[in-house]
């Protein structure tokens, strides 16, 4: 948590947290309470999804971000059911029932705290920069896009009332910052939609809210090998796609507050969370994008809004069900085109950054985009785009690799300096920069300004050996760095069977 606080409140001590301070308690509220809202149309959407009753994903809400805030790595990041999740869940509830789903949610957890422990979080520096806006950019489209059918074949009405949540929320501000715009907007609404009786589609017209608290308890299910083997695959797709939208998540969340999390207690966690949240019976869930900027956008930046955004969200249900269920979907859908359009990352698209950014990272960047958007699924687009990074990154560097011979004196020997990075994708080539038959019986191999990185480039430069000693011919090899000459030592001559 001490990633968050502010070199003033470390000057308080490390005893004091920041949210003690009156300005900044105000914010997590009224932040946190956005969130409930904006929680309970998204949470209710996902159980459609899953095809469970509503109350299951606005109990997993609620559990997720109040333990999350607690055993979280990342201050201020709100997780809850989401579409990802619902999903890879979805087939489990359909075909095997509730208790199933229950029990699916409960093993991801455990193979969270499995994955987070082994270290899986470190795997997100792999993750280059052009993915990341990808990222970012796909998010952006698919929370407008998830917008469009709260928008499709409405009462007139809803128009005007969007138009007036989104005025709201962008002139509201130059009066006062102390109330966030988008709780204004909301409420506004609200009461105009009420206050007139303009009959428009509202959050009760989602599902039914729960009315009572949720009971602890196992899963209704035989606890055998063959409920393992129904289970395990789902619950590991759900721990590896809650963990990839989690820590992608997390890394826009520190980019953005400037902050570092400790994503491996983030990743674990999320397996508590989920585990807790299968015992009170909810679907679980993952970090949720959306929740989350409304959240930091609005200034939160401590553990006391991700807490606050559940709580809410379970008064919200529970104890004042018949108010928020007369809120005004307009309203929501105001909030989210505003948080849309503010995540989308308009930099990255001008024609002036296009022009000098490299070709190939663009079209890392288009790619993970169009995957995101055409799967709707953040994961597969994040590991499709790092895979096509990886990729344009290989094709560049070896594209670098160069050999040129120098004649030795009076034409008995010749000198071949190869630079570059030798590997698969440089090394495929190698072995067609040399003159076999024109060459003098002596050539040396310089590597000075090269290093050998795996078996494929040991390969070629035995292939190079062979086809000179084919002619009698003799190669030294030298100029080998510490790690390459490990490398060739431990492998040449090895690799094709003979000796």
């Amino acid at each position: 948590m001490s990633s968050s606080l502010s070199p003033a409140a470390l000057l308080r001590g490390p005893h004091r947290p920041s949210w003690l301070s009156p300005k900044v308690f105000r914010t997590e509220v009224l932040a946190g309470l956005v969130v409930g809202l904006a929680l309970i149309p998204e949470a209710i959407s996902f159980s459609v999804i899953a095809g469970v009753d509503p109350k299951v994903g606005l109990f997993a809400a609620c559990t997720m971000a109040m333990v999350i805030a607690f055993v979280g790595g990342r201050p201020a990041m709100i997780s809850a059911s989401t579409g990802a999740v619902a999903l890879v869940v979805a087939p489990v509830a359909r075909e095997h029932g509730l208790g199933y789903l229950i029990a699916t949610v409960m093993l991801a957890g455990v193979f969270q705290i499995v994955l987070g422990s082994l270290g899986v979080a470190r795997l997100m520096r792999f993750v280059p920069r052009p993915v990341m806006v990808g990222f970012v950019n796909a998010l952006g489209i698919l929370l407008f896009t998830a917008q469009i059918p709260n928008l499709h074949d409405v009462p007139w009405p809803v128009y005007p009332l969007v138009a007036a949540g989104l005025g709201l929320m962008v002139f509201f501000p130059r009066l006062t910052k102390a109330v966030p715009a988008p709780l204004v907007s909301i409420v506004v609404l609200t009461v105009i939609t009420v206050a007139a009786g303009i009959a428009v589609p509202t959050v009760g017209d989602k599902g039914r809210l729960p009315s009572s608290l949720p009971l602890p308890g196992l899963p209704d299910v035989p606890f055998s090998v063959h409920t393992l083997t129904v289970i395990a695959p789902y619950a590991l797709a759900m721990a590896l796609v809650g963990l990839m939208e989690t820590l992608m998540t997390a890394k826009l969340v520190d980019e953005m507050t400037d902050t570092h999390s400790n994503k491996t207690r983030e990743s674990i966690g999320q397996g508590v969370a989920n585990i807790v949240t299968g015992f009170f019976g909810g679907m679980g869930g993952c970090a949720m994008i959306g929740q989350t900027m409304i959240n930091v956008k609005n200034g939160a930046r401590t553990r006391l809004s991700t807490f606050l955004a559940g709580f809410f969200l379970l008064i919200l249900c529970i104890a004042l069900g018949p108010v928020v269920s007369r809120i005004p979907m307009a309203a929501l859908v105001a909030v989210m085109v505003l948080v849309s359009v503010g995540t989308f990352d308009w930099h990255s698209v001008k024609p002036a950054t296009l022009k000098r950014m490299p070709a190939g990272e663009t079209a890392v960047m288009v790619i993970t985009v169009a995957v995101v958007v055409a799967t709707g699924n953040l994961s597969i687009g994040v590991i499709v785009g790092t895979l096509t990074a990886m990729a344009v990154f290989a094709r560049r560097v070896a594209h670098l690799t160069d050999v040129t011979a120098v004649p030795g004196p009076e034409g008995e020997s010749v000198v071949y300096a190869v630079t570059g990075e030798l590997f698969f994708a440089s090394s495929n080539d190698l072995a067609g920069r040399f003159d076999y038959a024109g060459d003098p019986g002596t050539v040396v191999i310089d590597l000075t300004g090269a290093h050998v990185w795996d078996a494929s480039a040991v390969a070629a430069l035995d292939a190079v050996t062979t086809r000179y000693a084919a002619r009698g011919k003799a190669v030294t090899v030298i100029g080998l760095n510490r790690e390459s000459a490990r490398m060739h030592g431990n492998l040449s001559g090895e690799l094709t069977g003979s000796h």
